[in-house]
């Protein structure tokens, strides 16, 4: 088994398809399906279901897909170890963020990071908390930034900051006015949810049940872009963290009271995972940047 067929491997899955594999790695496609097939042969199992316009993993390659991640990482972190001995602040950071985050946070505060580190190169992967404790513990990626609490005594957490949690309601709903609520005033409103397996659907039950309200869930999705709309159509009411709460015509955010209504997001790594310079810079850099903005609201 050779190293450039895992690279292969994951590539054509990253990619979806043999052409775009071979593309993305520059080498003939008829030498990158050779190796492929030689790693199968290797395997004694076939990884890819060959389709005319795309490839799909079998479940040999499914099961085999965390294990090359795994192996590609620990040979990138043993080349980062020795740059590291020479004081070079370089090479590749994973970071895994939680969809409910990735696009309100990383903009403004990954901005002003590659001019200042331009020999750190930054992968993201936007994924529920679940997949990212996954990929966390299988090495394939670095650091996660999630909502808070994590368990774990084999995990670090590193604290960013708190958020408000807001009602978002049609503008003209009898309390769209208001300059606070609690969940409870919601009780016959029709309610608006991310759909199962976000951490922060999970913040809105903890807060409704605390209010002793149990929410009329009428309509699940996985975008806040989604609920705010139909929100704003007047379809029902939601909740969302401060960070989402961007201006929609036809959508109002109240404040909401109760002990459960902020949200506390931070950074996990693995405790015995080496800390790349790379990785250092990057923390401290989304350290720097999230309290600073937190400090000019």
């Amino acid at each position: 088994m050779e190293v450039h067929q895992l690279r292969y491997f994951c590539e054509v899955v990253r990619r979806g398809t043999f052409t775009r594999a071979s593309e993305a790695q520059k080498v003939a496609q008829p030498s990158l399906s050779q190796q492929i097939l030689k790693l199968e042969a290797e395997l004694g199992g076939q990884l890819f279901d060959r389709m005319p316009r795309s490839a799909k993993l079998t479940v040999f390659g499914r099961a085999f897909l965390p294990r090359a991640e795994l192996i590609l990482r620990e040979l990138e972190d043993a080349k980062t170890e020795i740059l590291e001995m020479t004081g070079e602040e370089k090479g590749v950071v994973v970071l895994g963020v939680i969809p409910t985050v990735a696009p309100y946070l990383l903009p403004p505060v990954l901005k002003g990071f590659s001019p200042r580190h331009p020999s750190v190169n930054i992968q993201v992967m936007e994924e529920i908390t679940s997949v990212l404790l996954e990929r966390l513990h299988q090495g394939s990626i670095d650091m996660a930034i999630v909502a808070l609490p994590v368990l774990g005594a084999e995990v670090s957490v590193t604290e960013l900051f708190e958020e408000r949690l807001l009602a978002a309601l049609p503008e003209n709903h009898l309390r769209a006015r208001q300059k606070s609520l609690r969940l409870a005033e919601l009780k016959d409103d029709p309610f608006l949810i991310l759909k199962e397996g976000h951490c922060f659907r999970d913040n809105v039950i903890a807060a409704c049940r605390e209010s002793r309200t149990r929410p009329s869930v009428t309509f699940e999705s996985g975008q806040f872009s989604t609920i705010l709309a139909l929100v704003a159509a007047g379809m029902g009411v939601s909740v969302v963290p401060a960070m989402a709460a961007l201006p929609v015509p036809g959508c109002r955010f109240i404040p909401i009271v109760g002990k459960r209504s902020v949200r506390r997001i931070g950074i996990i790594k693995l405790r015995h995972h080496f800390e790349t310079r790379a990785q250092e810079v990057l923390v401290n850099h989304i350290v720097e940047e999230t309290r600073k903005n937190t400090d000019n609201k």
